[in-house]
């Protein structure tokens, strides 16, 4: 679901995501659902089952790899590069030594590894915009899961607002990341489909 904000003028003279993340929190948002800012936009998508097992097999194997402590979130805001993208990844993992900002806030600039599951009504979000920003960042390793086709899309070497290098791989075949920031193979055998 996308909600067009209807006073987008004094939100882009602003500039202040903060503003809309705390308007958003008194309104309410079904349980379940997770709320981003993409380039100005409010999109809300469900968590389904599907999406949620493949990002707890992601997690879990960047914890297998890093250990518990690693700095690994899901659904955790970051701010991105852009205007007014206020990001909730399904799978970041940070550098080792990143600390979170003033604010409290994970600074896009630590940001290792994205993966993203996407769902019907946000995929082009995840194809599109979400992946200039990433590039944008600099984030060294995106990957886009996709339940519905069955396969992975995996970005590297950032550079401008695009990835020079896109893989896409089909669920059994592993992701190869090693050499790369993620440094892990990524086993896909297990992602479940929709």
């Amino acid at each position: 679901m996308t909600i067009e904000l209807t006073d987008r003028t004094e939100m882009a003279e602003s500039g202040e995501l903060d503003d809309w993340f705390e308007r958003l929190e008194q309104v309410h948002i079904p349980e379940g659902y997770k709320v981003e800012i993409v380039e100005g936009n409010v999109h809300m998508a469900p968590q389904r089952d599907v999406h949620w097992q493949t990002i707890r097999r992601i997690v879990r194997a960047l914890e297998d790899r890093f250990g518990m402590d690693a700095p690994v979130t899901s659904d955790v805001r970051i701010d991105f590069p852009g205007e007014l993208n206020g990001f909730a990844p399904d799978v970041a993992k940070f550098a080792d030594d990143a600390e979170k900002d003033e604010l409290g806030r994970w600074r896009y600039q630590d940001v290792e590894f994205v993966a993203e599951v996407i769902s019907k009504g946000t995929a082009a979000n995840d194809y599109g915009p979400k992946k200039k920003a990433y590039a944008a960042a600099g984030v060294p390793v995106y990957v886009i899961v996709d339940p519905y086709l069955g396969c992975c899309h995996v970005f590297t070497r950032p550079r401008g607002d695009d990835y020079m290098s896109d893989l896409t791989l089909k669920y059994g075949e592993p992701i190869d990341l090693t050499g790369s920031f993620a440094d892990l193979t990524l086993s896909t055998e297990e992602f479940p489909r929709d």
